[in-house]
């Protein structure tokens, strides 16, 4: 946290009346630890034993008052929450959740644009709502990234060389005001529900994960390896933090034995017919390419046109972008995830479904990746490369004739498929010379982590603690994470969101109307604190 930001000024008004109230309390701040730096190229320095931490006050923890009073007191200790698994911990994270979502983190591609007050004021709520991990060992990562290393069982000033890696990230996706029912920025707790940007991607992730290490670390629990704890602020516009993250770890020699990060979460709408909860865990994820399409002409007034506008232009181009299909075809990780989701779809649909996962291997591959994408946007995406028009730019004025004009594509390629060859094939779809293709930014799809070892069952049974009727099954994450990045460093690389969500909800995602249940961001907490119990040593 910063020294110059009082934590009373820099959270949202809600949370500064209640800090206000408490004032009087004793409550001293947690002390500063020192930044991990390697010793001769081995080990970081240790702030200190976990076993050595200086005890911080405790409160009383009821669901109605959630939020801490001041830095260095926590509101809740591990037993307080959890006496009824995970509807206590619900409440305690949706406040914080709710007060999070109040400071409007919102990523820019231009780094002018980009409000850093407001991360400020993120980091100093962060740190107010944490006060014990933020005695953890930390530094840093580029303007408002942060990395945490929790010592694990053994020497605390030894890096254990195959750690686990949690990862969440602060920054939002931008709004379009208009579009939102109430106010996008308002963290409204609302008939058991966080309301506003960034509560699915990725603040509440980023509580989930912050308020288990907290209770673990208030009950005295020190997992048997090191736990790093990362949280980006630059996701949405390319992850350079991510970036430095994973350059910092293999410079200490870290290949991390587990990374967690956002994925799709917990369904009930995959399976045709039934209503079976689906956990989606993300082995992989497609591939990213930004690519502008700029067309040129001389100008002039809207009265006496061109034959060929420069929007005009564009606009032919556009239209043969959108009518294209890209070739469809199944990936492993979703032919697994079919094989365990068939036998379970009924009527018309399921029947399509079974018949789809039978055709997967062999000669008739392309017929099943046809049925599959019959069911939906997200299962056309699922089987094919796609490429949507996100941003249109024309002329300055009503009555004046464009001389350029741009369209963004957002294209996700899909696995088996390389950057290099959708962009040519995007190239041959245009076929117009007078269009140029530039490509802003490109990432290939990622590694695909197993789904048969020891990592994906640890993870398969936390999942059954927190969500008991779920059946887990491997898939191949649609958007893209931050944990692409890790892939060079780790093995075992899963993208995974503690929540249960609609198909309404996962629409919401850079959209109007985000929103996540406090039941569900309850059942989060749990999933973490199982995957950090479970890790073996």
């Amino acid at each position: 946290m910063s020294a110059d930001i009082d934590p009373t000024e820099a959270i949202p008004q809600v949370t500064a009346e209640m800090i206000a109230k408490a004032a009087a309390r004793p409550a001293p701040p947690a002390p500063p630890a020192p930044p991990v730096e390697p010793a001769g190229g081995a080990a970081p320095r240790t702030a200190r034993a976990a076993s050595a931490q200086a005890p911080v006050p405790e409160q009383p923890a009821a669901p109605d008052a959630v939020l801490p009073d001041r830095p260095g007191a926590s509101s809740f200790t591990s037993s307080e929450p959890y006496g009824d698994g995970h509807a206590a911990a619900g409440h305690i994270a949706a406040a914080h959740l709710s007060s999070l979502v109040q400071i409007p983190t919102v990523s820019s591609w231009d780094p002018e644009d980009l409000d850093h007050e407001s991360f400020a004021r993120h980091r100093a709520a962060l740190a107010t709502f944490y006060p014990r991990v933020h005695a953890l060992q930390s530094e840093p990562v580029g303007e408002h990234g942060l990395l945490f290393r929790w010592p694990g069982r053994g020497r605390q000033d030894v890096l254990h060389p195959f750690p686990v890696v949690l990862m969440a990230h602060q920054d939002v996706a931008p709004v379009q005001e208009t579009d939102w029912p109430t106010n996008p920025f308002s963290g409204e707790i609302r008939d058991g529900v966080v309301h506003g940007r960034g509560t699915l991607d990725d603040k509440g992730g980023l509580v989930a994960v912050l308020d288990a290490v907290e209770t673990l670390l208030g009950d005295g629990f020190v997992p048997e390896r090191d736990v790093w704890l990362f949280f980006g602020a630059d996701q949405e516009v390319g992850g350079q933090s991510a970036e430095r993250a994973v350059r910092r770890l293999y410079e200490l020699g870290v290949r991390p034995w587990l990374v967690v990060d956002q994925g799709s979460g917990v369904v009930t709408d995959l399976v045709p017919g039934s209503d079976r909860q689906v956990a989606l865990v993300g082995v992989a994820e497609k591939g990213r390419v930004g690519i502008d399409l700029v067309t040129t002409d001389v100008g002039g007034h809207g009265a006496t046109p061109g034959r060929q506008t420069a929007t005009g232009r564009l606009g032919r181009a556009v239209a043969r972008v959108s009518r294209h299909r890209f070739a469809a075809r199944v990936s492993p990780p979703t032919a697994a995830l079919l094989e365990r989701v068939a036998p379970g779809a009924k009527g018309f649909q399921g029947a399509l479904l079974r018949v789809a996962t039978r055709l997967t291997s062999g000669p008739f591959g392309k017929a099943a990746a046809w049925l599959v994408a019959r069911g939906g946007p997200e299962a056309f995406a699922a089987v094919r490369t796609t490429a949507a028009v996100t941003e249109l730019e024309g002329s300055a004025g009503p009555t004046v004739a464009a001389t350029s004009a741009r369209a963004h594509l957002d294209v996700r390629v899909a696995l088996g498929e390389t950057v290099e060859r959708t962009v040519a094939r995007l190239r041959r779809v245009v076929g117009d010379k007078q269009v140029e293709i530039e490509v802003a930014t490109s990432s290939e799809p990622s590694e695909v982590s197993p789904s048969d070892g020891q990592q994906f069952t640890l993870l398969g049974e936390a999942i059954g603690a927190a969500y008991p009727d779920a059946v887990v099954v491997p898939s191949v994450l649609l958007s893209s994470s931050d944990a692409r990045t890790f892939t060079p460093i780790s093995d075992h690389v899963y993208r995974f969101s503690p929540f249960l969500m609609t198909r309404e909800q996962r629409r919401s995602v850079h959209g109007a109307g985000e929103r996540l249940s406090v039941d569900s961001l309850g059942r989060g907490v749990h999933f973490y604190r199982e995957v950090l119990r479970k890790i073996p040593g």
